[in-house]
């Protein structure tokens, strides 16, 4: 199976992310973020994207209600900017006609998950598993295992897909290999540094490393 993380590896979510970032700092009167800035602060969940652009983070005695602010705008406009990256759904068609086994696993609560994975991979990628009260954020494998477990895998050789210093240490911790992505929020010079185990750059790099029976 393909274990793929969502933002920043299926889709581009980075612009509907800092607009509502950008929305709750300046509803409290906080300075705002740019591009850049959020794309350095993704990666480990959006309380923790919150709690990077504010003055002590959680600590700050308004995180709780900064938070909310941005959960409430992003849950109302969480696609509105957001698309596949170029080539990811070309890849997942050819995925699906191999009959590989795929899902998403992410840091985002699991309602935001599943909706995105509903409006664009509907028909291609049939479980998606984000943050419950009971399946904790990457890097603990908890979303990792809970998905090879809804699509019975785990006699399979599953692969992890994602593009952060979350997702290798999320595959490393789940005993999967990863494999890094250089098209989302890090750079390919920024894996590097990490040790990915193995990079691709495109979408359908990622069929050399896809055994033709599973």
């Amino acid at each position: 199976m393909i274990i793929f993380d969502l933002d920043g590896t299926l889709l581009n979510t980075a612009k509907d992310l800092e607009i509502a970032l950008n929305y709750a700092l300046k509803e409290h009167n906080l300075p705002l973020k740019n591009e850049q800035e959020t794309l350095s602060l993704l990666g480990n969940g959006i309380d923790m994207l919150v709690a990077g652009a504010i003055p002590n983070g959680k600590s700050n005695p308004k995180f709780s209600e900064i938070f909310a602010t941005f959960k409430s705008y992003y849950s109302e406009h969480l696609n509105d900017n957001t698309v596949p990256y170029e080539g990811i759904i070309p890849l997942l068609k050819v995925l699906q006609q191999k009959g590989i086994k795929m899902g998403i696993v992410s840091n985002k609560f699991d309602e935001g998950v599943k909706a995105l994975a509903k409006k664009f991979f509907s028909g291609l990628i049939n479980h998606a598993q984000g943050v419950t009260d009971t399946v904790k954020k990457k890097p603990a494998p908890d979303a990792v295992f809970a998905l090879i477990k809804a699509q019975h895998a785990e006699q399979e050789a599953n692969i992890y897909v994602g593009d952060s210093e979350v997702d290798i240490a999320t595959a490393n911790n789940a005993g999967v290999p990863c494999i890094s992505v250089s098209w989302g929020f890090r750079s390919k010079t920024t894996l590097q540094h990490l040790k990915a185990q193995t990079i691709i750059d495109k979408p359908e790099d990622l069929l050399k490393f896809i055994p033709t029976k599973q």
